[in-house]
């Protein structure tokens, strides 16, 4: 047996050995068995990109025939990705997270110069190691130990969410690529106007999925991830309008990246993720759904299709909108939105507030959901309809609210503090 053989081998048995090993010893409840395999996939493409940064750098480079995904051994790949998933989160799962990262290092430090002649190390192989570390080891081990361990659920949804766009719109692809099925010249051919226009659609396309992923963690405070799923059934949001947001917002992205690369492989990679939308996935689903929430959950599913939105919104949480009666542009914000008959929704004075004085617009859920500022004006476009519902879930992303609120304040809407009357008479509906 030649020396690459041995080495190609090793690199994807042992870690595979190793991985049954440690879990046959820790027998990780189902918790911890979701967590590993989010750290495996996290490591798919992260290594991907590690790829793509070393052969820009010149940090390593890979000597082998066969076996190979865009210029990287398949056994390598996926050894690596276990090594630094599964692997180090069994044998090391109350490490100090330096330590961890320590011990990845020297470890490699090993491995990767015993790795020759398949690897062939660059001057600056050190350099992209620390990088590796950084982008695939740390990430893996930290969405592990956060799902695994109940907490920081606003990261771990985020790195789940890279997880699921790395797949969809890194993966997918290059799978597709390696075997001809996409033609990255009928891109460049087409006039500049058609790709910035496929690229909005894809924006677009995206921005319920996204919305749907942040009422999950808002209101439902848990994530997508079957194994880390929300703790209350979500009606709120872009849920009053439809079931399924995000397996819709998955198929029309993989559509309009079909038509963007002209591959018929991404049409067919969108119809089946319908088909297993409505079958298995749906049936799995719906039967683990009702066994959590019962009653509540048949009666949402009876008013709120999977497929299709509704136009109005089926609002089973009411809602109240405090608006300043002190200010003439809150308040015409406020007359503008009562004249659109918002479902239930509550338009009410700022001044008016049982508890506190507000400083800014400000939305109240009976569920205690709440938000302020553009945030909670966002909040109020959902109980319209879908076309106004759109902008809101689009307004309210965490990297779109924050830089919204930042113009609006510059813009002399900041916060200003309206107190509360000192005799309340009655709470004056601005609607009327």
């Amino acid at each position: 047996m030649s020396r690459a053989f041995l080495v190609r081998a090793a690199a994807l048995y042992l870690p595979l050995v190793a991985a049954t090993i440690l879990w046959l010893w820790r027998r990780p409840v189902r918790r911890d068995r979701g967590a590993l395999l989010l750290a495996a996939t996290w490591n798919l493409p992260a290594l991907l990109v590690l790829h793509a940064l070393a052969a820009r750098f010149g940090w390593w480079r890979f000597e082998a025939e066969g076996g190979l995904f865009l210029g990287l051994p398949v056994d390598l790949y996926l050894g690596w990705a276990v090594l630094w998933g599964p692997v180090a989160a069994l044998a090391f799962p109350g490490l100090p997270m330096p330590a961890l990262l320590a011990a990845g290092a020297a470890l490699d430090f090993v491995l990767m110069p015993a790795a020759r002649p398949v690897v062939q190390l660059g001057h600056g192989w050190l350099l992209g190691e620390l990088a590796g570390l950084l982008v695939a080891l740390l990430p893996a081990q930290l969405l592990f130990r956060w799902t695994s361990e109940d907490r920081r659920l606003g990261e771990r949804t985020a790195l789940q969410v890279l997880v699921f766009v790395g797949l969809v719109l890194g993966i997918l692809p290059a799978v597709i690529s390696s075997q001809g099925g996409i033609s990255l010249a009928a891109l460049s051919a087409r006039p500049r106007w058609i790709t910035n226009a496929l690229f909005q659609l894809l924006v677009l396309a995206a921005v319920p999925g996204l919305s749907a992923v942040q009422e999950l963690n808002e209101r439902g405070l848990g994530t997508p991830f079957p194994y880390d799923p929300p703790r209350r059934l979500v009606t709120t949001g872009v849920y009053a309008y439809v079931a399924n947001p995000m397996q819709i917002s998955t198929a029309v992205v993989l559509f309009v990246i079909s038509g963007a690369l002209a591959s018929f492989w991404l049409v067919a990679a969108g119809l089946v993720t319908v088909v297993y939308s409505e079958g298995l996935a749906a049936w799995h689903e719906n039967r683990e759904i009702e066994r959590r929430f019962g009653a509540a959950w048949l009666e949402y599913r009876r008013r709120v299709r999977h497929w299709l939105p509704r136009w109005r919104p089926s609002i089973s949480v009411p809602a109240r909108l405090y608006v300043a009666e002190g200010c003439a542009s809150c308040s015409q914000l406020g007359h503008w939105l009562a004249r659109r008959r918002p479902i239930e929704l509550r338009l009410l004075a700022a001044e008016d507030h049982p508890k506190r004085d507000l400083s800014r617009i400000t939305y109240e859920a009976d569920d205690g959901g709440e938000a302020e500022g553009i945030a909670a004006v966002a909040r109020a476009l959902e109980h319209i309809h879908l076309g106004w519902a759109f902008a809101g879930w689009a307004i309210r992303l965490p990297i779109v609210r924050p830089i919204l609120q930042a113009v609006m304040d510059v813009s002399g809407a900041g916060p200003r503090v309206f107190p509360r009357r000192s005799q309340r008479l009655c709470v004056r509906d601005l609607g009327r």
